[in-house]
């Protein structure tokens, strides 16, 4: 017994150095983005401002991708059926319903939760590349169904979503402020990672972690690994989603090209970059891909060839990505401050 207490306490510590340095590196990167929003403030420069709320608003995406990646070892290939899925349901209630903050979100989250299970149930019946197709063909059925359906834009989309502001009590952003939206997003995108980073630390984040290292042997410890695989696919669904919901908010528009193949393969390129399996990797994956993006491209027209040729480099070279090779001296660090408490 007292053995098994000194491995209990000896795994909790270990978790809670493992924790204090993936909040660390969550925090390192909301400093680096609000010491950003004072220099972008200072020169008023709105494209910049513009540029990096997106980039903020991908990483959720990102990180619904990781959640999936690297607690549960399901690579979807689809997840932009969820981001797309959540920014026009957002774009129409915005549009037809109410010019609402509120409204966008909550009706994105009920939708969701209805449309992540459905598609759940149809994926994780399959492991392995089977998964991953599965999630692939979801999507591009739902790119091709959003495309050619007229009574919600067609190929054209959603155009002329209003603009609107978040009403919080006290106060209200208005999403037409470059800074005050970049901020509010912040937030948001923070709170989303707030949640995930609960979620891994909770009897079901751990039972992920189980059927990433063997499934096979789950069912042994009395647990069904069908529910928790649906659980975390419903997870990330919604991180998905509520993602996507801010992206009319942003740009005033919604467009079929949200649910294509090239944005779940961004999202899967950014969690790579950024880290798999830190959360908070991912969105430096997607600051990084982000100005890639749009440095290279004011150079060439290939841009995207340059970005894969730096991807392949950067799986070869560092395979750990960014996030996994700063991670370990951050766990150091916060075992040294615990150490002198």
């Amino acid at each position: 017994m007292a053995e098994a207490a000194i491995l209990r306490n000896a795994v909790e510590a270990t978790e809670r150095i493992a924790r204090g340095g993936r909040n660390l590196l969550a925090g390192i990167f909301v400093a680096i983005a609000l010491a950003f929003a004072v220099f972008a403030g200072m020169t008023g420069d709105t494209f910049f401002f513009r540029l990096a709320t997106e980039a903020l608003i991908f990483a959720g995406l990102a990180l619904s991708v990781d959640l999936l990646l690297g607690y549960t070892g399901l690579l979807s290939l689809g997840q932009a059926l969820f981001f797309g899925f959540g920014a026009y349901v957002s774009g129409l209630v915005l549009k037809n319903v109410a010019p609402s903050f509120w409204a966008a979100i909550g009706i994105t989250l009920a939708a969701t939760l209805l449309v992540g299970t459905i598609a759940g149930i149809i994926s994780i019946r399959a492991r392995g590349v089977y998964f991953a197709l599965i999630t692939f063909g979801l999507a591009q059925v739902a790119f091709k169904v959003v495309f050619n359906t007229r009574e919600i834009g067609g190929s054209d989309g959603i155009i002329g979503i209003p603009q609107i502001r978040a009403e919080f009590g006290l106060f209200s952003v208005d999403t037409q402020s470059p800074a005050g939206f970049f901020l509010l997003t912040l937030a948001f995108m923070m709170l989303l990672y707030a949640g995930c980073a609960y979620l891994v630390q909770t009897p079901a984040g751990r039972l992920l972690v189980a059927i990433r290292t063997n499934e096979s042997r789950v069912p042994f410890l009395g647990y069904s690994p069908w529910r928790a695989k649906l659980f975390a696919f419903v997870a990330a669904a919604v991180v998905a989603a509520l993602s996507g919901s801010l992206y009319p908010m942003l740009r005033g528009l919604v467009s079929p090209e949200l649910l294509a193949f090239q944005i779940s393969g961004n999202a899967v390129i950014m969690v790579v970059i950024g880290g798999v399996g830190t959360l908070a990797g991912a969105f430096y994956g997607s600051a990084i891909l982000t100005m890639l993006k749009s440095v290279i491209g004011t150079f060439t027209e290939y841009h995207l060839i340059v970005i894969g040729a730096l991807f392949m480099l950067s799986v070869i070279f560092f395979p750990k990505g960014l996030a996994g090779y700063a991670l370990p001296r951050l766990e150091r660090w916060v075992a040294r401050r615990r150490g002198r408490a």
